[in-house]
């Protein structure tokens, strides 16, 4: 077996919701049922948009979950197939079976509240899916273009579950440029703090933003102190 060589000093975490540990972990005997419902949850935080699902095909293409489902009780494919089944079946996820390509894909969500209301809408024809073979492999890389979320962690601070919820939240409200912008300038100022971050935010879209520079006054951009001086002030961290 190859040893662990540990965490590195920054890294990114994935909220599991409480209830996993309290009631569903008790409860699963599989380790394959557990590998793959935690790979699920994984899949589902790093995803955008409404509905938040998961394709059987990505789960598949997951290097790092079919190896650790090979063994000699049965092929990885089959150990997936069996583990989604008991997830499936214990309600900790929910299927959808659906046409992709000409041939019938089951999809999977968390079984949460509005994942049931999604169902529904979708069964009845109210919802339509958004186009599977347009959602990108979830396995990251080390050399991909870093998201808001990597460039937070990498130049901020370590990204918290809280923080994340946070990052999540402003990317429903603001342009992705918009945040790296605000991020960068926070750095610059050597402000590394989310509230600071929050308040550039809400500054901007109170005064507008043009060429990350005010449009009212880009004079103010060299004071580093602009935003506790204003109406955010009260939410920055100094």
């Amino acid at each position: 077996m190859e040893k662990f060589t540990g965490f590195p000093a920054r890294m990114q975490f994935t909220p599991v919701p409480n209830v996993f540990f309290s009631n569903l972990l008790p409860q699963i005997g599989d380790i394959a049922e557990l590998k793959t419902t935690l790979q699920v949850l994984a899949m589902l935080y790093r995803q955008r948009g409404y509905p938040r699902f998961v394709p059987y095909h990505q789960l598949l293409a997951s290097k790092s979950l079919m190896s650790s489902l090979s063994g000699p009780a049965a092929p990885p494919e089959q150990s997936l197939r069996n583990a989604l089944e008991m997830a499936t079946r214990r309600g900790t996820l929910l299927s959808l079976a659906i046409e992709r390509d000409g041939a019938t894909e089951d999809i999977y969500f968390l079984n949460d509240e509005p994942s049931r209301q999604a169902i529904a809408k979708i069964q009845k024809g109210e919802l339509k899916l958004p186009v599977v073979e347009s959602r990108q492999a979830t396995d990251t890389s080390p050399e991909e273009t870093p998201d808001i979320f990597n460039l937070y962690e990498q130049n901020v601070g370590m990204l918290t579950p809280m923080i994340a919820e946070e990052l999540r939240e402003v990317e429903k409200l603001y342009p992705q440029t918009w945040i790296k912008d605000a991020i960068k300038e926070a750095v610059a100022a050597n402000k590394r703090n989310w509230r600071y971050i929050a308040a550039i935010l809400e500054r901007w879209a109170t005064e507008g933003k043009e060429s990350g520079t005010y449009r009212r006054d880009s004079k103010r951009q060299a004071d580093p102190d602009k935003y506790i001086k204003g109406k955010y002030g009260h939410m920055v961290q100094r």
